[in-house]
């Protein structure tokens, strides 16, 4: 594939969760992405093969680990790699004979990227979780829903996706940029647990300058302010606001036809729950679609809250492809996007091992005895 990546050869070790998104981002953006899988597949997982379009842009090595032949394989392909990604257990690999020693003793330049929910120390570092589990630990969860609810779980985005595959790819593509200095591969230690504390930085300082309540759902950003958070209208569907800005606000007061003079102050905290029942009263008189159209051609960031086939409908995502259907489903594109070296529209995801003879032989591995190779 085209793309800023072309020409770097990456090996996945397969499994689910982070590793294999991370392994995606890196494919959308031209790598030459090698999964690594037990012949026949993974029988546990959730979808077929070419359903699975996080597994969509590489390619499909069938190898058994257990047996001298697929070590001998994949020990082939690590000497040939400029990436690994794994995302087992602390140990599991270094046990299996291709941990990250092993495989820098085969290839010094290689960058080893282990992605884990707790890192690979510590005292949980051995122990099960799941993004939940991460966010919970790492006082993300907490942070997240309405005054007087349970925390709210953000899907698995902002766990095993921002804090884990992100902050791995973030990771990888920064020690591929140093080893153009020092010509040396070396380990990254990517865990979900540290990704998902850094994805809340700007929350800690806030708590750190005092300024940010530790009872849920009561900051500026966290649905407390009453511009700030999604509102049942008419029809049962709902909208988001933004409206921070004071000029966003105006036109948000504006867009809903309520005389400022008549409404507390937009930062007057302690009458916020006023507020707020007043904007839920003027939501609920009209249906999503009647206040989308309203707030269409305003800055008051008011927007429809969609769903799967909704936003793939929506005229924004149309116009720029964000999402599109190649024939066997709906699926994000591609990003970011560049200038020149744009990637080129998603390949359909591999079956298991389909494609071990010709990666093995685009990346010059040989097997077997090395007198009759040619």
């Amino acid at each position: 594939m085209p793309g800023p990546l072309t020409g770097l050869r990456v090996i996945e070790m397969a499994g689910m969760g982070p590793a294999p998104h991370a392994a995606m981002l890196l494919a959308d953006l031209g790598a030459d992405v090698v999964r690594v899988e037990r012949p026949g597949g993974d029988p546990t997982v959730l979808l077929p093969p070419q359903r699975d379009f996080v597994l969509r842009n590489r390619r499909s090595v069938a190898a058994d680990l257990k047996t001298p032949q697929g070590m001998e394989l994949l020990r082939g392909l690590v000497r040939r790699a400029d990436v690994l990604i794994e995302g087992y257990r602390p140990g599991v690999t270094t046990r299996l004979g291709i941990g990250p020693e092993a495989c820098l003793e085969l290839n010094p330049r290689l960058v080893y990227a282990s992605i884990t929910g707790w890192g690979q120390d510590g005292p949980l570092a051995q122990r099960a979780g799941h993004d939940i589990n991460y966010l919970a630990v790492s006082g993300t969860l907490n942070a997240i829903g309405h005054a007087g609810g349970p925390p709210v779980v953000p899907v698995n985005l902002v766990g095993d996706l921002g804090g884990g595959s992100l902050y791995a790819v973030v990771g990888i593509l920064a020690a591929l940029l140093e080893r153009t200095r020092s010509g040396r591969g070396q380990v990254i230690d990517a865990a979900i647990l540290d990704g998902a504390a850094s994805l809340m930085q700007m929350v800690w300082g806030l708590h750190a300058a005092g300024l940010w309540s530790m009872e849920r759902g009561t900051n500026l950003v966290d649905t407390g302010a009453p511009f700030y958070d999604t509102y049942r209208c008419r029809d049962d569907r709902y909208v988001a606001v933004g409206a921070v800005e004071p000029a966003f606000y105006a036109q948000l007061l504006q867009g809903l036809e309520l005389d400022p003079v008549t409404l507390p102050d937009q930062m007057d905290r302690d009458r916020w729950p006023r507020l707020r029942q007043v904007f839920a009263a003027a939501f609920a008189e009209r249906t999503r679609d009647d206040w989308a159209a309203v707030f269409e051609n305003t800055d008051a960031c008011v927007t429809p809250v969609l769903d799967l086939d909704e936003a793939a409908r929506h005229p924004h995502v149309v116009a720029r492809g964000t999402v599109a259907d190649r024939g066997s489903g709906a699926q994000a594109m591609p990003a970011p996007r560049f200038s020149r070296s744009e990637p080129t529209t998603p390949r359909t995801p591999p079956l298991p091992g389909e494609d071990t003879e010709a990666v093995l032989a685009d990346w010059d591995v040989w097997l077997g005895d090395p007198s009759q190779h040619p």
